[in-house]
C-alpha cells in the first residue's frame, strides 16, 4: 500500500512514557512493593514474559541450550541478601529469574527492592540508617565513583575479579573501577548507536541503509520527498538529544577527544564541539526532515517518537527513529513486527570516522562486606547469569563469554555482537559520566541547551557558550 502523501500529522501515543533507558513505565513505579522474595517473581517472569519488544525465538536461540555451570559458588544457606536496582515491570521480573538461580545454587535468600531513579539518594538514605543493600546495580559511572569515594562500595573479591578479567574487555573493567581498584561488574548494557527504520517507508521512497552521515542525509531527503517525514526525534526528553550529539562527536572527533570532553578537560566552546553541532544542524535544521518539524520534535517524548514510525506501520508519520536497543520494546508496544516492518542499522560514520558505539549500562557493586555480596557479584560476572536474562530478551551483556545464540532473534544478536566487537573502542554515555546537574536533569544543563539548539540550530556559538557555562558550574561543585 502506498504511503499517504502528507506531513506533520501528530498522533497521540498509546505507549506509556519511558524512563531514561526506555522502560515501559517510570522506574519508581513499583517501589511501594518493597523488598520481594524472588520465587514468585521468577515464576511470573517465566510464565508471563517473552520479552517485551524483542520478537520471538528461533531454532538458533533454542540451540543455546540449558544454562551451563561455569563458576563455583559457596554455600550460603541461612544468609539473607537485599539487592536494589532501578528495574521494575518486565525488567524486574526477568532479573528475578537470575537471582532465583543464584538462590538455587547457594541456598541464600535474596530479596529485591526497586530504588527509583535516584539511586544515589536511595542508597544514601539506607547507609544513613545503617541498613544499606548488599548489592546495588547502578546506572551512572559518576554514581559508582561517588559510592567508592565515600567508602560505601566495597572492592571486588578475588573470585569476582577472576570472572571480570576472564569475561570482560579492559574497557568494561576500567568503567567499573575507581582509582585503579575494581569495584563493579557491568551486567546489563545498552547499545545507543542504532537507527531503526520503517521498511514500508524505505521501500516506498527507494531508500537504502546508509553507511555515512552524508548518505543518511541523502536517504532522509528521499523519504521526505516521498511524502513522509524522515526522522522522528523525541526532543521533549532532553536525554535523547545528548545521545545524538555523543554519537556524532565520537565518530567525528574520536575516542580520545570524547574522553577529554566527558571529563571537561576541554571546553564546550572547543572547535570540535562547533563541528559536531554544525553537523547535527544539517539534519535538525533540514526542511521537512523532522517529524512535525522542530516544534513538533520538541513536543514529542521518546515513546511517542517511536510510535510515529511504527504506530501505523503501513502508513507511518516518519521513516526512522534513533535510539538504543531498548527501542525494540517500544516497537512491540506499537504493534509492529521486528524484522519485517522494523529493521535497524548502526549509526553511520561521520566525516570519515569510525561508526560510533556509545553505550549505557548498569554496574553491580557490593555495599556490604561479606561472602554473600561477593558471591553474587561473581555470579553476575559469569556468562551463565547473563544467559538467563538474554534468553528472555530485552537485555544485552558485555560479557564476551556469553554465546550470542542465547539471544532470541538475529537483530539482538547483531546488536550484541557490535558491543563485543567494539572491544575497548566503545565509549560510555557522556552525559551519564557528567555531574547530574549538567548531564542528567530536565530543563537544565546539557538537556536544556540541546533542546534550545533543536529549536534554533543556527545558533551554534550561543549553544556552545551556554553548554560551557553550565558545565563549568557543574564540574566545579
Amino acid at each position: 500500500m502506498p504511503l499517504r502523501m502528507r506531513r506533520f500529522r501528530l498522533r497521540s501515543s498509546p505507549v506509556p512514557r519511558a524512563g531514561r533507558r526506555g522502560r515501559s513505565a517510570p522506574a519508581g513505579r513499583n517501589t511501594a512493593l518493597g523488598a520481594r522474595p524472588l520465587l514468585a517473581l521468577a515464576t511470573a517472569a517465566t510464565m508471563a514474559f517473552t520479552v517485551a519488544g524483542c520478537g520471538g525465538g528461533d531454532d538458533d536461540a533454542a540451540a543455546a541450550g540449558p544454562v551451563p555451570v561455569t563458576v563455583k559458588l559457596p554455600s550460603l544457606k541461612g544468609q539473607r541478601l537485599l539487592v536494589t536496582a532501578v528495574w521494575t515491570g518486565a525488567e524486574q521480573e526477568n532479573f528475578a529469574r537470575v537471582l532465583a538461580e543464584f538462590e538455587k545454587r547457594t541456598g541464600a535468600t535474596v530479596s529485591y527492592v526497586p530504588s527509583g531513579d535516584d539511586m544515589s539518594g536511595f542508597v544514601g538514605s539506607k547507609v544513613a540508617g545503617g541498613q544499606p543493600p548488599d548489592v546495588a546495580l547502578v546506572g551512572q559511572v559518576g554514581v559508582l565513583r561517588e559510592f567508592a569515594q565515600k567508602g560505601w562500595a566495597k572492592p571486588l573479591g578475588p573470585e569476582a575479579k577472576t570472572q571480570l578479567a576472564k569475561n570482560f574487555s579492559r574497557g568494561w573493567q576500567d568503567l567499573g573501577s575507581y582509582q585503579g581498584t575494581p569495584y563493579g561488574v557491568y551486567f546489563k548494557v545498552s547499545n545507543k548507536s542504532l537507527i531503526w527504520y520503517n521498511t514500508a517507508a524505505f521501500d516506498y521512497a527507494g531508500a537504502k541503509e546508509p553507511k555515512t552521515w552524508k548518505d543518511l542525509l541523502a536517504q532522509a531527503q528521499l523519504i521526505s520527498d516521498s511524502g513522509t517525514d524522515a526522522v522522528s526525534v523525541g526532543g521533549a526528553d532532553g536525554w535523547t538529544l545528548t545521545d545524538w550529539f555523543e554519537n556524532v562527536y565520537l565518530s567525528q572527533s574520536g575516542p580520545e577527544k570524547y574522553d577529554l570532553l566527558a571529563q571537561h578537560k576541554i571546553k564546550w566552546t572547543d572547535p570540535s564541539v562547533t563541528r559536531a553541532l554544525t553537523t547535527l544542524a544539517q539534519l535538525w535544521g533540514g526542511k521537512g526532515l523532522l517529524a512535525g518539524g522542530r516544534d513538533g520534535a520538541l513536543r514529542t517524548e521518546f515513546p511517542a517518537s517511536v510510535t510515529k514510525v511504527y504506530g501505523n506501520a503501513a502508513e507511518p508519520d516518519a521513516g526512522m527513529v534513533f535510539e538504543a536497543d531498548f527501542v525494540a520494546g517500544n516497537i512491540a508496544d506499537a504493534g509492529a513486527d521486528l524484522g519485517t516492518q522494523a529493521k535497524v542499522f548502526p549509526f553511520p560514520a561521520v566525516d570519515g570516522g569510525k561508526p560510533p558505539v556509545v553505550t549505557g549500562g548498569d554496574v553491580a557493586v557490593a555495599l556490604r562486606k561479606g561472602e554473600g555480596a561477593q558471591a553474587l557479584l561473581t555470579f553476575l560476572a559469569s556468562p551463565e547469569a547473563a544467559q538467563i536474562w538474554a534468553g528472555a530478551g530485552g537485555f544485552l551483556s558485555p560479557n564476551k563469554a556469553l554465546d550470542v545464540k542465547s539471544y532470541p532473534n538475529p537483530q539482538l544478536r547483531d546488536i550484541a555482537k557490535a558491543v563485543i566487537a567494539a572491544g575497548d573502542d566503545f565509549r560510555f554515555d557522556m552525559s551519564d559520566q557528567a555531574p547530574a546537574a549538567f548531564g542528567g536533569k530536565p530543563a537544565q544543563g546539557e538537556w536544556k541547551a540541546l533542546q534550545d539548539f533543536l529549536k534554533d540550530p543556527s545558533d551554534v556559538a550561543g549553544t556552545q557558550r551556554q553548554l560551557e557555562a553550565d558545565a563549568a558550574k557543574a564540574y566545579q561543585n
